[in-house]
């Protein structure tokens, strides 16, 4: 049977019977329940009955926990030309909680694809065709399945219960949040009101000074390879040095799969290599945590790498390095991270609305810092390589 399905974040599933009796109104029966829909043409040569599946994450967890891995592995590997698209759409793969499975018993045509992408734009929703093309919701091509770009301006789009989950309230985030936007404030950064609270301290399992100290040694001795591999130098080698390196220090387990993927490959590949010099500015906002800067500099320009190196290479051991450092309050990490969090979101409220970052940002440098801050404060107990940046 042919197919088509939409994929969506939505907070709400309730409404889409609604909606299909809307689009289908004319010219159709509709029948069914709410998960499964029957849509029966009326006229009497026109016998190409639709059948609508609808599943959530709420009434289907297991299609979505076994499916949406296996899309976003999919559009990873398309080598696509625009690699910010690429990230938009890996993006609104990461929120979909939704689903509707279009089959009919013939082949569709115009008049059929034109309904089902008009069902899409109500939804807010995204439409994946069999042989992977996406479109958007006015049905132009988000992205073929070979990577070309599409005429779609396309943005992601989330609901609030798929990025934020429940909105939690307490005094002391109250108190962090109102101290941050007037941080922004000062600085005529735009903020968002309603962009939620952290959770308060109690809540959160900040990482030791030894964890901080071990990420960071590992992460800037990895970052060296990388900047190997992107420069062209001698990976053989490059890899000969780095090994030793993190043999010296002890810190060869910290790495993370995708670090040990990337020493593991034979032909690294040159943006993957790229992603993770840029983690610089993470390794930076682990020094900071560690006491080794004074402060942590407005993000609007990249970090001292040759401060970076040295506070590291001038040690003999990883307990040398360990001893240089005092770790931050708690408090003040956290404080750090809500800031970074609500810069986080102008960023991006800058790049939909095709503008400039405001005041100066750098949004490579604030996705690092926050990267950084997020996991030092064990928000959501997320790997190094997995934290949240929704906004």
């Amino acid at each position: 049977m042919p197919y088509f399905t939409i994929f969506a974040s939505r907070n709400d599933t309730r409404d889409i019977e609604a909606l299909i009796h809307e689009v289908f109104r004319d010219g159709f029966k509709v029948g069914g329940s709410s998960h499964e829909m029957v849509i029966q043409p009326k006229g009497w040569f026109s016998k190409n009955k639709i059948t609508i599946r609808v599943a959530s994450e709420d009434s289907d967890p297991d299609y979505f926990e076994n499916n949406i891995p296996g899309m976003m592995g999919f559009y990873q590997r398309i080598p696509f030309e625009d690699e910010d698209l690429q990230y938009r759409v890996l993006t609104q793969i990461s929120v979909i909680n939704t689903m509707l499975a279009i089959e009919t018993e013939k082949e569709y045509g115009n008049d059929y694809l034109k309904l089902f992408v008009e069902l899409a734009g109500k939804l807010n929703g995204i439409c994946f065709l069999p042989d992977g093309m996406l479109l958007d919701g006015e049905g132009k091509v988000i992205v073929t399945a070979d990577g070309k770009s599409g005429p779609s301006d396309f943005r992601p789009h989330a609901c609030t219960k798929k990025i934020r989950g429940e909105d939690k309230f307490s005094a002391e985030g109250g108190q962090r949040k109102q101290r941050s936007m007037e941080y922004l404030k000062e600085r005529e950064v735009p903020f968002l009101e309603t962009l939620p609270e952290l959770p308060p301290l109690e809540e959160l399992a900040v990482k030791s000074r030894e964890q901080l100290a071990r990420r960071a040694v590992a992460l800037l001795i990895v970052i060296q390879y990388a900047c190997d591999v992107n420069q062209g130098e001698d990976l053989r080698e490059s890899k000969v040095f780095v090994t030793r390196m993190l043999d010296k220090f002890g810190v060869t387990e910290e790495l993370t799969e995708f670090e040990r993927d990337l020493l593991g490959q034979s032909e690294p590949d040159r943006r993957d290599a790229v992603n993770l010099v840029w983690q610089y500015e993470a390794y930076w906002g682990l020094l900071w945590g560690l006491g080794l800067l004074e402060e942590l500099d407005f993000p609007d320009d990249t970090c001292d790498c040759e401060y970076a190196i040295n506070v590291v290479s001038g040690c003999d051991s990883f307990d040398e390095f360990l001893d240089k450092t005092a770790m931050r309050r708690s408090e003040d990490i956290l404080d750090e991270a809500d800031k970074i969090y609500r810069l986080h979101w102008a960023c991006v409220n800058a790049r939909i609305q095709g503008k400039e970052a405001p005041a100066g940002l750098n949004e490579s440098v604030v996705l690092e810092r926050r990267r950084a801050l997020f996991w030092m404060i064990g928000y959501r107990d997320e790997a190094w390589n997995d934290i949240s940046m929704d906004t």
